[in-house]
């Protein structure tokens, strides 16, 4: 793409889950967006994943966090404590995630939990919020070859799981990706 990619922070609830954690990081390996997150929000999700999933080991997610790391290296955000005293909202302990988006200049928080991210604690930021699904469904109206083309690079990376295309849609159905599922499920002969 020959413009400024938009920079969008991806909270921990957006990468617990795995099939939609590999298509959102795809897409910014694809270069759709410029993907951001810190350590504590690695920490978040892989903290809760392993309490919930007793039979996750940590050191795999640890692992897992590492080659995401490797593969978007710009996207570790740091120094954005300094931005906490600024920022209300109803969970303090959200606030990091602003922190992170202010810190790097993004545009877009990309949540589940969008009543915890509300527009009053973000537009003074100069921040938006968006569910995944709404997320994929916008990047789709924008680029929809290249949004394709991530979900079926998405889809050739799970090589243990998702060997079809349908597998892989429905596994991000059961993500709560439904409308963007509904989507893909036109072009699951090209993914």
């Amino acid at each position: 793409m020959a413009y400024d990619l938009p920079i969008v922070v991806y909270d921990a609830n957006v990468l617990y889950p795995f099939y939609l954690r590999n298509l959102l990081i795809q897409c910014a390996v694809d270069r759709l967006v410029a993907a951001r997150w810190t350590d504590e929000i690695h920490e978040e999700w892989i903290r809760n994943l392993t309490a919930n999933v007793a039979t996750l080991d940590r050191d795999r997610l640890l692992r897992t966090r590492d080659l995401m790391n490797r593969a978007l290296p710009e996207a570790n955000v740091t120094g954005y404590a300094r931005h906490l005293p600024g920022i209300t909202l109803p969970d303090p302990n959200d606030r990091h995630v602003v922190a992170a988006a202010v810190e790097c200049g993004a545009s877009l928080i990309v949540t589940w939990n969008t009543k915890d991210f509300p527009a009053r604690g973000l537009r003074p930021h100069g921040l938006r919020k968006q569910s995944p699904d709404a997320f994929l469904l916008a990047l789709h109206e924008e680029a929809p070859d290249a949004t394709i083309e991530a979900a079926r690079n998405a889809r050739r990376n799970l090589t243990k799981s998702c060997r079809t295309a349908s597998q892989f849609i429905e596994a991000l159905r059961r993500q709560k990706v439904v409308r963007f599922a509904k989507v893909l499920e036109g072009y699951s002969a090209e993914i």
